[in-house]
């Protein structure tokens, strides 16, 4: 069930009033509605999706709850491993099973006489980030950060939370456990301010995101057709498309979450403001990011090291990071360019004798233009895509070329109506500009309450004007 869909809004105003109906009565009975409205959300896909989730949730609960009565150091890494096995093989099977196979074929030079089986398998929607929800739950507990919850009610429900299940934001069951388990209090305000930011997340999808998709799907679908300038500015086009996209998706999310008197936390701060690589990554994906961080990167040693193995544990932890996002080589490439330019940057930037505002300014520039060149290698499609789209980035011609023309003034999916992207997309720049430091909530709810609600239905008719409303497509992470 998509965020952007009719369905998704009839199936939401359904679970919000048998939600808080049945709130009044028993704390246990609206648990059991947040978890079947969960369940009825991600089977939505297809039912079988459900069996995965369900072994996960088992395995994590059984799990925990052993290995925070055990003392026994041997016994506590065992069950930690079992955990680790079955989740990691799990995800294994289903998203990177056949790119190893079809890697190992192709390192070892094995001929069509000789190959060996892939599975034929459709890869289930959000494993990877309830995955890596469900195994920060049983490290913390090994960690002995938390204790195990001893309602499987609310562990199930914790792994299944449909606003965040599908694309995140990843959280942790330190922070979300005890807001499923307390009996909640409706609040008017924070309802409210739910509802508008998921209108900001579903206009950050639907006009901005979706509209550029065809502008950038159309210059990557044929590379060859366009000159160098043009893939730039498709690449750099679809670095906003990406963002709007999943940042609009946790907005959603996130104000979804309000509405049931949760909060959730934030996943995105106006990334493209970045002063740095490394401040880029406080600010994208942060849920990911810091989940990397505390299970891959510590652990690893982190930066208490020498200088080569701090290297190392940063080439690790962004190429895992790259492989995470999808089981083909040029997600390896991306997580690899991202290490070396941290590490490049970590290198020069002492050595810099700049004032700190030019200095702030130009890392700025660099960071910018360098996270948007990399997202090349994330949307190139396969390893002879991204070698096309270079091929076609050394062509510079002084004039658009006859194919960009045409889709932008003879095109039949880009619409008058998606043309007004032209349009709105510097507005959003300047909206993001205003935004900067701040999010959504800081920004809007500190101005004047009439402000508020016309920034909101200028925000509702744009969707209905310039939104994609008829195909619905659905968020670019659902892929990972």
């Amino acid at each position: 069930m998509l965020f952007n869909s009719s369905a998704f809004f009839v199936f939401l105003i359904i679970v919000f009033l048998a939600y808080w109906k049945t709130a009044t009565y028993s704390n246990k009975l609206r648990k059991w509605v947040l978890l079947l409205a969960s369940y009825i959300f991600y089977g939505w896909w297809d039912w079988r999706f459900l069996i995965l989730i369900i072994i996960s949730s088992v395995t994590d609960f059984i799990i925990g709850k052993t290995l925070f009565e055990k003392e026994k150091k041997q016994t506590r890494k065992i069950l930690l491993l079992l955990s680790i096995f079955i989740n990691i093989g799990i995800l294994f099977c289903f998203k990177y099973f056949n790119f190893f196979i079809a890697s190992f074929q192709a390192l070892t030079g094995f001929d069509s006489n000789h190959h060996w089986s892939t599975l034929q398998i459709i890869l289930p929607v959000g494993i990877s980030f309830y995955t890596f929800q469900t195994l920060s739950y049983t490290i913390d507990i090994y960690r002995r950060k938390i204790q195990p919850t001893r309602s499987a009610l609310t562990f199930f429900t914790f792994v299944a939370f449909f606003p965040q299940l599908v694309a995140g934001p990843i959280e942790r069951a330190k922070r979300l456990i005890p807001q499923l388990e307390k009996k909640p209090a409706f609040s008017y305000p924070q309802a409210v301010s739910g509802l508008k930011l998921m209108v900001w997340g579903l206009f950050k999808k639907m006009v901005i995101a979706d509209q550029l998709a065809v502008l950038v799907d159309a210059i990557y679908a044929q590379p060859n057709q366009f000159n160098g300038w043009e893939i730039i500015l498709g690449t750099f086009l679809f670095g906003y498309q990406i963002y709007c996209d999943f940042s609009g998706y946790s907005d959603i999310a996130i104000g979804t979450a309000r509405l049931f008197g949760v909060e959730l936390m934030t996943n995105f701060k106006t990334p493209y403001f970045a002063h740095s690589f490394r401040n880029f990554w406080h600010r994208w994906h942060i849920s990911l990011s810091t989940w990397f961080r505390d299970y891959v990167y510590v652990p690893l040693g982190g930066n208490q090291t020498s200088s080569a193995v701090w290297i190392k544990n940063i080439f690790i932890t962004f190429v895992i990071s790259g492989l995470w996002h999808g089981a083909n080589v040029t997600f390896l490439l991306w997580g690899a360019i991202h290490a070396v330019f941290y590490v490049a940057e970590k290198q020069v930037s002492p050595a810099l004798k700049i004032p700190g505002k030019i200095k702030s300014s130009l890392g700025w520039g660099v960071t910018f233009v360098l996270v948007n060149f990399s997202w090349i290698f994330f949307r190139a499609e396969s390893w002879q895509h991204l070698k096309t789209l270079f091929l076609a980035l050394g062509t510079n011609h002084s004039t658009i070329s006859k194919t960009f023309s045409q889709l932008l003034f003879a095109g039949e999916n880009f619409t008058p109506p998606g043309r007004m992207i032209l349009f709105i997309f510097p507005l959003f720049l300047l909206a993001e500009l205003f935004l900067k430091e701040k999010n959504f909530d800081q920004a809007v709810f500190g101005l004047k309450k009439q402000v508020q609600w016309g920034i909101f239905y200028l925000l509702v008719l744009m969707i209905l004007f310039f939104g994609v409303l008829n195909s619905a497509p659905q968020f670019i992470y659902f892929q990972f």
